[in-house]
């Protein structure tokens, strides 16, 4: 794997919403894997707290979501990311 990509799933698994399904639908890697990289890629104490903050929350594992389809939107996004907020 490239930096790029060790980069990106690490971006991916410290986010909330991202399930490892989407991890390694992706980037064909498993869960284990993913917490095998993050171990290896992270401070003690940065992996300590990712596993802390991760234990018990549903929206990691697509099974265990309470939605069936959608996602989360924010009502700025669109303002966010066509760089409104930010010029007022």
């Amino acid at each position: 794997m490239t930096a790029k990509e060790i980069d990106r799933i690490i971006e991916m698994a410290w986010e909330d919403r991202t399930t490892f399904d989407a991890i390694q639908h992706q980037f064909r890697i498993s869960e284990v894997k993913v917490i095998i990289l993050m171990r290896n890629n992270l401070k003690p104490s940065s992996f300590r707290l990712w596993r802390k903050r991760g234990q018990g929350r549903s929206t990691k594992h697509q099974a265990k979501r309470t939605f069936i389809k959608g996602r989360f939107k924010c009502s700025r996004q669109n303002t966010i990311s066509n760089n409104k907020i930010s010029k007022r």
